[in-house]
């Protein structure tokens, strides 16, 4: 039996653009109009490979659809589909197991690539989602996101030794799984005028612009779809609350979720 797609999308012409996609490259392939029929159609995921998730629907989103999917089938592979993103949401779909995170309107090789990497990608397998207990507020911790995937394209922190020290470099895996080496640079303008802010500096190698020269890379894989063409890249302006972040921050590489360097 070939593999087998669920699309899960609200919109009819998406739905009719990726079942052509995927028949054409060989899937059988399943559809439904909202969270609700998917979740029925999907049952315990023993007879699908893979779904396609749209974010933005109609009742149930598309996050609370992949955290009952993953409840279900803590394996399984789903690549989260929107118009609408934001990395932080990339991320937050990460933390309930998402496989791939691709921007709408995406082409059909887009789309054909984010599923053909889902699919070889060794899953981990996230516990259920539990109830805080009555009279509390607390929640089980999310788990550490280490590698963000969008497009197809995976972004893993490289070691840093034998590059200038304003560089941070980063791995990038392609749908392929070709590697591509790619350095960003901290502008010397922009760690002055934090440095102004703070009245002390920030020297480029702290895990602040680390975890900044990162955003920078996966915001240029999500607009662009591609690993940049010189394999560089140069931050040159933080939004306003990274402003304020960078104010605060401390040497303590576990404030404010600063990464840790592996």
């Amino acid at each position: 039996m070939g593999k087998r797609i669920l699309i899960i999308d609200d919109e009819e012409h998406i739905r009719r653009m990726m079942r052509i996609t995927f028949e054409a490259a060989g899937y059988v392939v399943g559809e439904a109009r909202d969270g609700e029929e998917g979740l029925k159609l999907y049952g315990d995921g023993s007879t699908w490979s893979a779904v396609v998730l749209d974010q933005r629907m109609p009742g149930m989103d598309g996050l609370e659809a992949l955290r009952r999917i993953k409840d279900s089938n803590p394996r399984a592979r789903v690549v989260m589909a929107t118009a609408y993103a934001s990395i932080e949401l990339a991320v937050d779909a990460m933390k309930l197991g998402a496989s791939d995170f691709v921007r709408k309107p995406m082409t059909p090789e887009t789309l054909r690539n984010a599923v053909a990497a889902a699919l070889t990608k060794v899953t981990e397998e996230h516990p259920p989602s539990a109830q805080a207990e009555p009279g509390t507020e607390e929640l089980p911790p999310s788990p550490t996101i280490e590698t963000i995937t969008m497009n197809g394209f995976s972004i893993q922190d490289a070691d840093e030794e034998g590059h200038p020290a304003d560089h941070h470099r980063f791995t990038v895996i392609n749908p392929a799984g070709i590697r591509h080496e790619v350095l960003v640079k901290i502008d010397e303008e922009l760690i002055g005028q934090v440095e102004q802010l703070r009245g002390r500096r920030l020297p480029a190698e702290n895990p602040f612009w680390t975890a900044r020269a990162r955003r920078l890379l996966s915001e240029y894989l999500w607009n662009k779809g591609e690993v940049p063409p010189t394999r560089k890249l140069t931050l040159t302006q933080i939004s306003r609350d990274e402003l304020l972040m960078a104010e605060r921050w401390t040497d303590d590489r576990n404030r404010f979720g600063a990464p840790k360097r592996h």
